[in-house]
């Protein structure tokens, strides 16, 4: 059973920072894209960042994080993080894991596999 589960939300003033990880098991990961999704309250779904297997190289991400955030993964650990800097109010969200086989489809948001989501809350 393949599983994702997130880590490392919770509650932070403006200008801070906070690290969030994304644990998968039941599979190897190391070929799989990976990446995270954010849902603020009464808003849609939203990309944030990914990669490919192959990383650092292949990384993209959302205008609104970029400078901000930064996508890493650690293949070994099957495990995938996102550093956020610099956070603001309107980061707040519950952020979710994904993963898939392909890029595209997690970067539109039908990645194979979903996270439970783990709540970001930035104060002013």
């Amino acid at each position: 059973q393949v599983q994702l589960v997130e880590s490392g939300g919770g509650l932070v003033q403006a200008g801070g920072s906070l690290r969030l990880s994304c644990a998968a098991s039941g599979r190897t990961f190391g070929n799989y894209a990976m990446g995270w999704h954010r849902q603020a309250p009464g808003k849609e779904r939203e990309f944030v960042a990914a990669s490919t297997w192959s990383g650092a190289s292949d990384t993209y991400y959302a205008d609104s994080v970029k400078g901000r955030f930064t996508f890493s993964r650690d293949n070994a650990k099957n495990t995938a993080y996102l550093q956020m800097n610099d956070l603001k109010p309107e980061d707040t969200a519950i952020y979710y894991c994904a993963a898939g086989e392909k890029l595209r489809p997690l970067y539109v948001g039908a990645p194979d596999y979903w996270g439970q989501g783990t709540q970001v809350t930035v104060s002013s």
